[in-house]
């Protein structure tokens, strides 16, 4: 099992883009995948209600509730036999509580906007996992994906130039383009859509599932082929 953690404090960074996305491309290649949701917003779980029962399954734990019937770990199980699990932090997270949520992360994702806000905001979130979540840049768990990128403006150019001197690897930039709206609207990830219209899209997502499968153990078997029929 390999857990994908989510995470930057900043609002609007895309992260619940990310993580719905993720999920839905690990179903799509027919892995069993979980989707944990600790944002009290809950727009995970809002994405996962309106998936159509036809497309590939996703599991979903909205560990933003509290069943005061059951333990705290009890809630959180994970089913036997998941394959990934996919976790949603909460906007506004206190650095002091990174640790919590990235102490058995197996991959550790930061998405960050290109604007001069949301560089501030990634550069302190960094600095924090680094610090208060421990994570260690030798591990080779940590990396970024830019996300709403408009490609060959001058806050991109921004943006890369920054994360470059970051030294933590800036795994894919994920476009500014619609079929991300129209994805949440129906509770669905590029993979679920007619390839086509998407490839550019789909392109952009295989460069991030390589980077993170690089960190599967060997025993592990190998994922499904993608499947880029779903249709939309």
């Amino acid at each position: 099992m390999l857990r994908i953690v989510v995470l930057n404090p900043k609002g609007g960074s895309g992260k619940t883009t990310l993580a719905t996305g993720l999920a839905a491309m690990y179903a799509a290649r027919g892995l069993r995948t979980v989707l944990m949701d600790f944002d009290p917003q809950g727009s995970s779980m809002r994405w996962l209600e309106k998936r159509p029962p036809e497309r590939p399954a996703v599991a979903g734990i909205a560990a933003y509730t509290r069943n005061l019937a059951v333990t705290r770990s009890f809630q959180l199980r994970i089913p036997p036999g998941t394959d990934r699990v996919i976790v949603d932090t909460p906007a506004a997270l206190e650095p002091l509580k990174f640790h919590e949520h990235v102490r058995d992360a197996d991959v550790v994702l930061v998405p960050v906007l290109p604007s001069d806000i949301d560089i501030h905001a990634c550069s302190r979130c960094i600095g924090h996992l680094l610090i208060e979540g421990k994570v260690k840049r030798r591990e080779n768990r940590l990396g970024v994906v830019a996300t709403r990128v408009k490609p060959n403006t001058i806050i991109f150019r921004t943006l890369m130039k920054f994360l470059d001197q970051l030294q933590i690897p800036v795994i894919t930039t994920l476009r500014d383009a619609q079929c991300y709206v129209h994805a949440a609207e129906m509770g669905l990830g590029v993979h679920d859509m007619k390839p086509e219209p998407v490839r550019p899209e789909l392109t952009q997502w295989e460069m991030l599932y390589d980077w993170i499968e690089s960190r599967v153990p060997s025993t592990e078997a190998d994922p499904a082929p993608l499947e880029r029929s779903q249709g939309s």
